[in-house]
């Protein structure tokens, strides 16, 4: 799956593919799936309630991460996490994020006929 998104005035392609995970794995040594289910605490969280306890649990960077590694698959030359970062003015995590999910929902299901 794949999607397209403009970020800062560029357009920037996004994609899921089985090779995903093992490419987030080999980046930052850490399990992708395991970094994906951990951000299901951000659904606990309700400002009105302020229980922000839930939020300090979560390592921003581990969005970045995802971000990253799916906007690696979509295109193999972008260069490693920092200089990709760098050649962004602005970044509106939350918004990106948030058309991303479709993408990160994808990985996690399976398809049975």
């Amino acid at each position: 799956m794949e999607k397209t998104l403009e970020i800062d005035g560029k357009q920037v392609r996004f994609k899921s593919t089985a090779a995903t995970p093992l490419r987030y794995k080999a980046q930052f040594g850490r399990d992708f799936f395991a970094d994906l289910l951990k951000m299901e605490k951000l659904r606990k969280f309700d400002p009105k309630k302020e229980n922000y306890e839930v939020l300090e649990s979560l390592d921003t960077t581990v969005f970045l991460n995802i971000v990253w590694v799916l906007a690696k698959t979509a295109d193999p030359k972008i260069p490693d996490p920092l200089t990709w970062f760098d050649t962004f003015e602005s970044f509106p995590l939350d918004e990106v994020f948030s058309h991303l999910q479709d993408l990160l929902i994808h990985s996690l299901q399976s398809k049975k006929k």
